[in-house]
């Protein structure tokens, strides 16, 4: 099963979706860190399931680059202050930070991360291919060569490979010379996330061709997915401002 998003609804859509932990396998399609406060947790958990593959993200290599060089990348200010709430609680530090130009200030060091954390982090996969000849990935990587010869940033970064073949399905409809076009032919299916369905207005999975895309705005104020690979049934926690009334997202 593959899902993405952050935090502790994690638990919730697990829940009803009847996953097993200890006998299913479950695809984690990255973005683990920031977003909402209780990332810790949510580390705690996927960690206990027995047949897991965490993809990376690109707030999971920011999270990796502070961890391998105890240095707050800049970019960590786009949603890294749930992380760095959840990690100075369970370190026991005060609850004390300041944004800067160049990311947090911050009491929080590399060292207050459990070894076995941090070792999370640093084994995430990029893409993992499937004996179905499906692919799973965060974000997107350049169609037409060789997963093997792509740069690391493609896979948590490319928004392209959803964002145009969705945009031909859309087209479709009304040119029937569209029906041939093929984005990923490489692969039986590919499953990702990064790019946020609430953009088009669902916060429900969508699917373009061979592609579905199960970002449905976890990290925002929409809900997280799980997903069933093979039969397509998917199951959501409640949206994430009734999941943490208290908070909006941080970043």
């Amino acid at each position: 099963m593959p899902v993405t998003g952050v935090s502790i609804d994690v638990i919730s859509s697990i829940e009803r979706s009847g996953f097993d932990p200890d006998n299913d396998k479950l695809i984690q399609l990255g973005d683990i860190t920031d977003g909402y406060p209780d990332v810790f947790e949510c580390v705690d958990m996927l960690m206990k399931i027995k047949n897991l593959i965490a993809i990376k993200g690109n707030h999971d290599d920011w999270f990796n680059e502070f961890i391998s060089t105890d240095f707050h990348p800049q970019y960590w200010n786009l949603g890294g202050l749930g992380t760095l709430k959840s990690y100075l609680r369970h370190a026991g530090k005060p609850d004390m930070f300041r944004a800067t130009r160049s990311g947090y200030k911050t009491s929080l060091a590399s060292s207050d991360i459990p070894a076995a954390h941090r070792q999370f982090f640093m084994r995430q996969q990029l893409y993992h291919v499937d004996g179905k000849n499906r692919c799973f990935v965060h974000g997107g990587f350049l169609s037409g060569i060789p997963l093997s010869q792509q740069r690391p940033q493609e896979f948590y970064w490319d928004r392209t490979l959803w964002e145009n073949a969705y945009r031909h399905k859309l087209l479709m409809a009304g040119d029937e010379k569209l029906r041939s076009f093929a984005p990923v032919p490489d692969f039986s299916e590919v499953f990702l996330g990064h790019t946020p369905t609430i953009n088009w207005g669902t916060d429900e999975p969508l699917n373009a061709f061979n592609i579905w895309n199960l970002d449905t705005g976890a990290g925002h104020s929409g809900r997280l997915t799980i997903m069933d690979a093979d039969t397509k049934a998917y199951w959501q926690s409640d949206p994430l401002p009734s999941l943490y009334a208290e908070n909006t997202r941080p970043g």
